[in-house]
């Protein structure tokens, strides 16, 4: 990998993401792979995706139950799955390791491959190159991208689920596992879109609301056009900045869409609110990226 220029940094501050081509080997994109294989097979489907759709009481129980799930994942590893993958009984209609749409969101801290790329010495040189000061990690996630049901993301920022004060202290870093074509869903940026704050929120509810989490502000309709695609190749690194619109279409192809993502804040002279779904723990505070 060849080291990332000043050029290349005034272009991120400018689009709002970056690409870089070959930042990891072959051989560390098949290390994550093999391990995710490893956890897909030991994994159990968790209860609440077990239970038959019956009352509409039940139905919100299951809710409840799946955005528990979701709230305390943020310092665990859990199983996330593609829409109807699972029958009433919670068995599975296709092979498991088909139907997982993601793993998070704590894999960084808890698994020994993942926590070794995170925190791998290129990464904290990239950094330190950008002049990050004190970043932490605040989660991970493992993107399956399922060939034919892997679903579009909707234009977000990530800045609307993972929210600082100052804004622009959140950055993804987000690693192709497998080549991104626009056929399998590679990503789409709209450049330097990064520079006009954000204008949706999601919080955490009030306890005792009917859901987990709410959604303050709205999306604006985005022009299509704007959009341009960032195919990459495995290896490869999307730089994501917090406040950049991106999305990724559905994958209609044959092929997985695999990729690695993590997400880094600058703790100095940051607050991270207390109203994000993902709290640091007793059990884990976000860790240093430098080691």
């Amino acid at each position: 990998m060849a080291s990332v220029t000043q050029h290349q940094i005034q272009k991120f501050h400018k689009d709002g993401f970056l690409v870089l081509e070959q930042f990891f080997s072959a051989e560390e994109c098949d290390s994550m792979r093999s391990q995710i294989q490893r956890i897909v097979a030991e994994m159990e489907v968790p209860p609440h995706c077990r239970t038959a759709f019956s009352t509409r009481e039940e139905e919100q129980l299951q809710a409840q139950g799946s955005s528990d799930y979701f709230l305390t994942s943020g310092d665990k590893i859990r199983f996330f799955f593609e829409k109807g993958v699972l029958d009433e009984k919670g068995d599975f209609l296709i092979p498991k390791e088909k139907s997982v749409s993601k793993i998070g969101h704590a894999l960084h801290a808890y698994d020994p491959v993942f926590k070794q790329i995170t925190h791998s010495p290129k990464v904290q040189e990239l950094g330190r190159k950008l002049g990050l000061e004190r970043p932490v990690v605040v989660q991970s996630m493992y993107i399956f991208k399922q060939p034919g049901i892997g679903g579009e993301v909707t234009p977000h920022q990530d800045a609307t689920f993972l929210h600082t004060e100052p804004l622009g202290r959140i950055l993804g870093f987000w690693i192709a596992l497998e080549d991104a074509t626009q056929e399998n869903g590679c990503l789409w940026f709209i450049p330097g879109s990064h520079t006009n704050g954000i204008t949706r929120r999601m919080v955490r509810a009030a306890s005792g609301a009917s859901t987990c989490v709410e959604f303050v502000g709205s999306e604006p309709a985005y022009d299509d056009k704007q959009f341009i695609p960032l195919p990459i190749s495995k290896g490869g690194l999307i730089l994501i900045h917090g406040e950049v619109v991106h999305k990724s279409e559905l994958n209609s192809s044959e092929s997985s869409r695999h990729a690695f993502t993590f997400h880094v804040m600058e703790a100095e002279g940051t607050t991270w609110s207390k109203e994000n779904w993902l709290q640091p723990t007793p059990e884990l505070p976000f860790p240093s990226l430098y080691t």
